[in-house]
């Protein structure tokens, strides 16, 4: 079973739309993937049909069983999605007062990792959308996946939300006994526009190939379609632009 936590402290950079894009793709590959939601927004809750607001059972609930150290099956807030081999353990609004209510009792960074590992067996691919800012939804990710995908917009602004991120990482690593291995990943990459050329330029000066990966994910109106409709991109239309780049890039992941 292999994790990802795709995360970066900065909005509106692609982290959704790569968690479910790439959790499509492997669908289609015949894999079981569960998607995570710990953003208390719940767009990737709402993509598939799920209220954040009005769900009995959601991560808020594996994090409340945990506080109060009561047992939980992870599986009863685990939802089928109407696509084969995709689940879906979504996010509540809720999850927004974890911090204020769970950040300084001791052992609730690893809550995710423990049950997480006893879905083993259950699902092959695991991705976590985590939300734009670091606490203990964040700390939880990071601590439960094997490897960090960082999606970057290709405009300047975006670049200092990669810099926290990497900050951050630096951070966690310090108190891992093997380091958290990163990709990140150029998203919403427009050839016309010079603002996007030498924002790629500069990640591309700045931080070496095993780092920032070669595929990047071109701006592509499909993706606003496909979420209409809450259909993953390599459902809704696998020959598009930006559906063929996330297949490129998985292909690139798996092979590492």
């Amino acid at each position: 079973m292999k994790i990802w936590a795709v995360a970066n402290q900065k909005g509106g950079v692609g982290k959704t739309t790569t968690a479910i894009s790439l959790a499509g793709w492997l669908s289609l590959k015949n894999k079981k993937t569960l998607m995570v939601d710990l953003d208390p927004h719940g767009s990737l809750s709402s993509y598939f049909g799920l209220d954040p607001d009005s769900l009995e059972t959601s991560v808020y609930t594996v994090f409340q069983k945990a506080a109060s150290k009561q047992k939980m099956d992870i599986n009863e807030a685990i939802y089928a999605t109407q696509f084969d081999y995709l689940s879906i353990l979504p996010a509540s609004t809720a999850i927004a007062t974890l911090d204020k209510q769970l950040g300084t009792r001791e052992g609730m960074g690893l809550v995710l990792a423990r049950q997480l590992l006893n879905l083993k067996g259950q699902f092959d691919y695991i991705f976590i959308d985590c939300p734009p800012m670091l606490g203990i939804l964040m700390i939880n990710a990071l601590a439960a996946c094997d490897q960090l995908l960082i999606p970057v917009q290709t405009e300047h602004l975006a670049l200092k939300g990669l810099d926290r991120m990497l900050a951050t990482l630096a951070m966690i690593n310090r108190a891992r006994k093997v380091p958290l291995n990163y990709a990140i990943i150029p998203t919403m990459f427009d050839r016309r526009t010079r603002a996007a050329i030498e924002c790629l330029r500069i990640m591309q000066n700045k931080y070496d190939a095993k780092s920032l990966k070669k595929t990047i994910i071109p701006v592509d109106t499909k993706f606003r379609e496909a979420a209409r409709d809450g259909i993953p991109i390599p459902i809704f239309s696998p020959h598009t632009r930006g559906a063929t780049a996330y297949n490129l890039l998985l292909d690139t992941l798996l092979a590492e």
